[in-house]
């Protein structure tokens, strides 16, 4: 069986090492499967929704868990000894002020809500609070994931200010920016890694390259779809598509006198590693037959576990606000072996 398709049950076989987790900002916990296909334990997490969280308590049973916002964890007076005692801590802070999609700009420092109706939050924040947790926690190293979108344009300014930040609580950063293709992922996926280690500890510097071969949809696509309905608008359009069409936008862009819609709905092509799989939009389209994807392509194209139980949410919602696992235990196992093996030798 290939690396991307997995069970939850397949972690019983992992050889496990000695080094714990925090997870923060956890969501479904693709980066907790990541830590724990590489062999650490994942002792805990910190879940702002609800709903989300017993989603992640579903799949993950944590020792500690914290279902509340950041900023009140940071209010905590006390920890568990073994939270102060921590390998790494973990963190995806939301991202999407920073995001290349729409007007960022002029959402920076607006109070959000997301849909499950949790508590407004000032995203552009959420970082910052998370650095205070580890000035708290005071790990021996910090992983935090991001868009691409916040090394990009005006919003470097916020970058400068979070290495700041880190060298302020005491720690050394170094910043990657990383495509899951190129990590044993079927799918093109940008992400900003931050990952710190602490002052005091004579750490190396990190290196991390990756070129594993890009996974081609064809390679991994379901032999099942979700049918279109034959007199549905989407049926139409994808009747019209031609090869050099990337997604639907591009086929109603050429056909309806230059209608702009649909351009996040990607066609799943055969011969191409599947784009970004987002957490909102519509399911993506296959190019070969006409319907959409399933949602075992979905799993897939996160490396996300067949067997993972979304207690009937939606799969790609879930899946879009993860980390794929497949593409954080390659970064864990990197973390371990050049940093936290060399302070046993």
């Amino acid at each position: 069986m290939a690396e991307y398709e997995w069970y939850l049950s397949d972690l019983k076989k992992v050889k496990k090492n000695n080094y714990k987790v925090f997870s923060c900002f956890s969501c479904g916990g693709g980066s907790s499967m990541g830590y724990k296909l590489a062999g650490f334990d994942v002792i805990g997490n910190c879940e702002i929704d609800k709903r989300i969280n017993e989603i992640y308590i579903k799949n993950h049973n944590p020792k500690y868990n914290y279902c509340m916002g950041i900023q009140e964890m940071n209010k905590l007076k006390d920890f568990p000894d073994e939270l102060y005692r921590l390998d790494v801590l973990d963190g995806s802070p939301p991202c999407s002020t920073f995001s290349m999609a729409g007007q960022r700009e002029e959402n920076w420092g607006k109070s959000k809500k997301f849909r499950e109706g949790q508590a407004s939050q000032i995203l552009d924040d959420l970082f910052f609070e998370f650095i205070d947790l580890a000035a708290i926690l005071k790990p021996k190293v910090i992983v935090a994931e991001n868009v691409k979108g916040l090394i990009m344009g005006n919003a470097k300014g916020y970058v400068n200010l979070i290495i700041k930040k880190f060298e302020d609580i005491g720690y050394k950063v170094q910043l990657f920016l990383l495509n899951a293709a190129t990590m044993g992922v079927p799918q093109k996926r940008e992400r900003v890694f931050f990952i710190a280690t602490r002052k005091d500890i004579q750490f190396q510097k990190l290196i991390l390259n990756f070129n594993e071969k890009p996974i081609k949809y064809g390679e991994i696509k379901d032999s099942e779809y979700k049918p279109f309905g034959k007199d549905t608008m989407i049926y139409n359009r994808w009747k019209k598509r031609i090869k050099n069409d990337s997604n639907l936008g591009d086929t109603v862009k050429r056909t309806e006198n230059g209608k702009i819609s649909s351009f996040n709905t990607q066609y799943l092509k055969d011969d191409r590693v599947p784009n970004t799989i987002a957490a909102g939009g519509s399911l993506p389209v296959r190019f070969d037959v006409p319907g959409y994807a399933t949602e075992r392509d979905i799993k897939i194209i996160q490396t996300f576990p067949q067997d993972y139980d979304f207690l009937g949410s939606n799969v790609q919602y879930i899946c879009g606000m993860s980390v794929p696992p497949i593409m954080m235990k390659k970064i864990a196992e990197q973390v371990k072996i050049q940093l936290l093996d060399k302070l046993l030798k």
